[in-house]
């Protein structure tokens, strides 16, 4: 590859790659935020945990896996919504209601960006 390849390849990559990776991990660190401050129960593989709680292990989770994180709806996927061990499904039950986490992320995720879109 010539100079001029290599450099036209650095722009395009940091004109649209890095501003996506920028998004992602300010739309991650949004949800974690929200699952910390949600005040819901989080249900783990047959056992509830507080939101604090609930946060560290997705978080941890998500260090675990970050590597091959594209997307907020990765993280979603990988870190925040069954055991990796059982494959379970979490829970979180708020105001009453319960719903999986990944539904219940997806449409936090979606209010998000509507918001951000105004």
């Amino acid at each position: 590859m010539n100079k001029l390849a290599v450099l036209t390849m650095s722009i395009i990559f940091s004109m649209i790659v890095l501003p996506a990776m920028a998004g992602q991990a300010e739309e991650t660190r949004y949800l974690l935020r929200y699952i910390e401050q949600s005040g819901c129960e989080f249900e783990r593989n047959g056992a509830v945990h507080n939101a604090k709680d609930a946060k560290l292990h997705i978080q941890k989770k998500y260090d675990y896996v970050d590597s091959f994180v594209d997307t907020t709806e990765d993280f979603i996927k990988y870190a925040a919504t069954k055991s990796s061990l059982s494959g379970k499904k979490y829970y979180v039950t708020c105001q009453g209601e319960r719903q999986t986490t990944a539904q219940w992320l997806l449409s936090e995720l979606s209010r998000y960006r509507e918001k951000e879109q105004r």
